[in-house]
């Protein structure tokens, strides 16, 4: 049976678009079975809407600071749509240790960075500010420190001395949508195993191709 997911959002809705894309494929181990936006203006509703989605408004700015409060309103609908895993995608709230201990292990985040590499805000500007060539995103579990989780999946690309925090922003996405289903789909099928702060993924192997930037010549 498909594992039902909730993905919860604040804005346009990317990676869910991608993460609802995936889901339609007859093999994928889970179904996209809520999205949540903190934020009435959230563009990302509609486009799940238009999916045939379900949806939940649970607007963030009535809670204030009681972020307990907000929490529970949130855990009344994902206990009524019989939610088993989270994705955060683009979700603008941060939540408390007790919440995220309760979904320790079934709340997964994405992250523009290669972590534990910048972590937090900014952080294709702290990539070009460090002068790396290589940057890329990854798929992490939720705790209680931010951008701390274990890592689940990670996905790389160059980095020039042309690009922008806008045109960096735009590659990193591009693998942003790979790599998320494909954590997901590990996840749902039970291939992740915990053992204290990292992942062991069931018959992983790494691939034979490197990613060097620059090339030599």
């Amino acid at each position: 049976m498909k594992r039902r997911v909730a993905i919860l959002i604040s804005g346009r809705g990317s990676n869910m678009a991608a993460l609802i894309e995936a889901a339609k494929t007859a093999d994928f181990p889970a179904e996209i079975a809520l999205v949540v936006s903190n934020r009435a203006d959230a563009a990302g509703l509609a486009r799940a809407k238009a999916a045939g989605v379900a949806t939940a408004l649970i607007e963030s700015k009535p809670f204030g600071k009681d972020r307990a409060a907000f929490e529970r309103a949130l855990q009344s609908s994902l206990d009524q749509h019989r939610i088993e895993l989270i994705c955060l995608g683009g979700f603008m709230r941060l939540f408390t240790a007790d919440f995220t201990r309760h979904w320790s292990g079934r709340m997964l985040n994405i992250h523009p960075s290669l972590l534990p590499s910048f972590p937090g805000l900014d952080p294709h500007g702290q990539a070009l500010r460090a002068g790396v060539r290589i940057s890329g995103a990854t798929v992490h579990f939720v705790t209680a420190e931010t951008d701390a989780g274990p890592i689940v999946v990670q996905g790389a690309v160059p980095v020039s001395d042309h690009d922008t925090t806008e045109t960096l922003s735009e590659r990193i996405l591009e693998i942003e949508h790979r790599i998320y289903p494909e954590a997901l789909r590990l996840l749902a099928t039970g291939k992740i195993r915990l053992e204290q702060d990292r992942c062991r993924i069931e018959a992983s192997a790494t691939s034979g191709n490197f990613l060097i930037s620059p090339t030599a010549s």
